[in-house]
């Protein structure tokens, strides 16, 4: 099995979507279907069960991706090691995040610069609704972004900041004069739906498709920014998990927050692409471990 045959089995590993995992490589869905049933082959089992509704992994399939992730992610650091040239960093770093995140990256900003004089730190947005364009898009050298991240083109680095999360509801919804709710809620009303591009498994980790006790939560109107979820929220078309810094930096007057009690706090972290690895990359990211996790 060569490299792009093992990156594609676990990017579908993670989907379990063959349009979605397409999407993800810039390959066709052709490719990687024959690239999975190339495999089943060699092996002599079948990887995943495919429906015309669902793609799952067997048993066996989820032992590969457990034992493939690591070995993959060990040639990966690798090869990205053995690329070093001891060069120094310099010049302008491209940093996104999601909103006011960005302000809260500050302290390693400046520890940054100040480290290094002949480096300039230049700040963009990303929206949620894709939150790898900016990486692949060529947009950023690296990103803050919640966790988890299972990217195989994506390197995970240091935490940086944790935070809590809220419920946000409309002002006169019934949750709004609540000190604080049970991510079971959910079940009882409708959600945002972040749209059709977000991994499953990185929307999942923030607003789930069920609740602790099971029951379907229902997707409501499509939102691809912040402040698409704000209008919709104070509608009351829908309500929303967010992150609790919310509180703090986005009063609306239509919008109520509600802090979540059973949930785990939010864990952001910096990533950026394995193949641009670069010497301002790689600066950035060891300030920001010696700084280390900040609650917010």
């Amino acid at each position: 099995m060569d490299l792009r045959d093992i990156e594609i089995f676990l990017t579908l590993a993670d989907e379990l979507h063959f349009g979605r995992t397409a999407e993800r490589l810039h390959v066709s869905p052709a490719r990687v279907s024959q690239a999975i049933s190339r495999q089943e082959r060699r092996m002599g089992t079948v990887l995943f069960e495919r429906t015309s509704r669902r793609v799952e992994l067997t048993p066996v399939g989820a032992r590969l991706r457990d034992d493939l992730r690591q070995g993959y992610e060990l040639i990966q650091s690798g090869l990205a090691a053995a690329s070093r040239t001891g060069e120094r960093p310099s010049g302008t770093l491209r940093l996104a995040a999601m909103g006011i995140v960005g302000h809260e990256m500050l302290p390693v900003v400046r520890a940054f610069t100040e480290r290094h004089p002949g480096c300039s730190v230049e700040q963009r947005e990303f929206h949620f609704s894709d939150p790898f364009g900016a990486l692949r898009g060529d947009d950023a050298d690296v990103q803050v972004t919640w966790a988890p991240v299972r990217e195989p083109d994506v390197v995970v680095g240091p935490r940086v900041l944790t935070e809590g999360r809220v419920l946000a509801v409309a002002a006169g919804h019934e949750l709004a004069g609540e000190h604080a709710v049970s991510i079971e809620v959910l079940g009882d009303h409708t959600v945002v739906d972040v749209g059709a591009a977000v991994p499953g498994y990185w929307e999942e980790a923030m607003i789930p498709r069920r609740t602790p006790s099971g029951r379907a939560v229902l997707r409501g109107p499509v939102a691809r920014s912040f402040h698409e979820v704000l209008t919709t929220v104070a509608r009351g078309e829908a309500v929303t998990p967010l992150n609790a810094h919310v509180r703090r930096y986005y009063s609306h007057p239509g919008v109520a927050y509600v802090p979540i009690t059973d949930v785990p706090d939010t864990e952001w972290i910096l990533a950026w692409l394995r193949e641009r690895e670069t010497p301002e990359v790689r600066a950035f990211a060891e300030i920001a471990r010696e700084t280390g996790s900040r609650a917010i």
